[in-house]
């Protein structure tokens, strides 16, 4: 049992507290998510979502893992990239996407015999 009541956010871009970020950090032993590496006193890092919040995650301490800033830079474009993906399936499954203006260019009619 907790002894501390879990911190969730208020809206997705609420600031998560520096009290809350020690606890994330304490909890995971200090060491990056992605990496696996021990991050360093002084070293830059982030907190990231274990499940993404577009794809239905929480803003809450228990979805938030210590990660260093360039592991994380890689896996936010990577994430980025899918959920671009998935946006544009949906709009055109929905039928909201914009249509192509090119033309259909055919190689028309073979001709059959030489004259």
């Amino acid at each position: 049992m907790r002894s501390t009541e879990e911190w969730i956010g208020k809206t997705d871009d609420s600031a998560v507290p520096p009290r809350v970020r020690l606890r994330v950090f304490e909890k995971f032993g200090g060491v990056c998510q992605l990496s696996g590496r021990k991050i360093l006193a002084g070293e830059a890092w982030d907190l990231d979502h274990i499940k993404a919040l577009w794809r239905g995650g929480e803003h809450c301490e228990s979805n938030l893992q210590p990660v260093l800033k360039q592991p994380h830079r890689v896996k936010s474009g990577e994430e980025q990239t899918e959920q671009a993906k998935a946006d544009r399936v949906r709009k055109k499954h929905l039928g909201i996407w914009p249509q192509s203006k090119a033309k259909i260019r055919g190689g028309g009619f073979r001709k059959t015999r030489d004259i």
